[in-house]
């Protein structure tokens, strides 16, 4: 090692080296709201999901879990098709920045991989994987 060298590392000890800090963030947690509660009928549960997803929009939320139920009563099957088809429109007109499904609700889907990797605190949730098709997570 040349005396330069030798002469650096004297005057730069490791420790006044600069270092990366991590910016730590709070955990963004994942609003859970139940559309199915009360056995709605379309219509009615179309309007809370609007009036749900604009109250999480102005309380900060980036986003929130829809229950929807899939159909074992007979009726959900209908308000699934129906919420999800109002917010693949709302996603097509800005009003929401999307939706994945609950049976795409796994980490090899490539929207959610992508939300998981900005959002690692989601991969505790407990539908991740489970393809659940009684649920829509929805990004705000």
């Amino acid at each position: 090692m040349s005396p330069r060298m030798n002469e650096r590392k004297r005057w730069f000890p490791l420790s006044f080296r600069p270092t990366l800090i991590c910016m730590s963030r709070k955990p963004v947690p994942i609003k859970v709201i139940n559309l199915e509660d009360g056995m709605p009928k379309v219509e009615e549960a179309r309007l809370r999901m609007q009036h749900e997803l604009q109250a999480a929009r102005r309380q900060g939320q980036v986003a929130v879990k829809l229950i929807h139920g899939y159909g074992s009563s007979g009726v959900g099957g209908t308000l699934r098709f129906e919420l999800q088809k109002e917010l693949q429109h709302l996603a097509g007109t800005g009003g929401i920045r999307c939706f994945i499904t609950g049976e795409n609700w796994r980490i090899s889907h490539e929207t959610t991989w992508e939300l998981l990797k900005r959002y690692p605190e989601w991969k505790k949730d407990s539908d991740l994987g489970r393809s659940n098709k009684g649920i829509s997570i929805v990004v705000l």
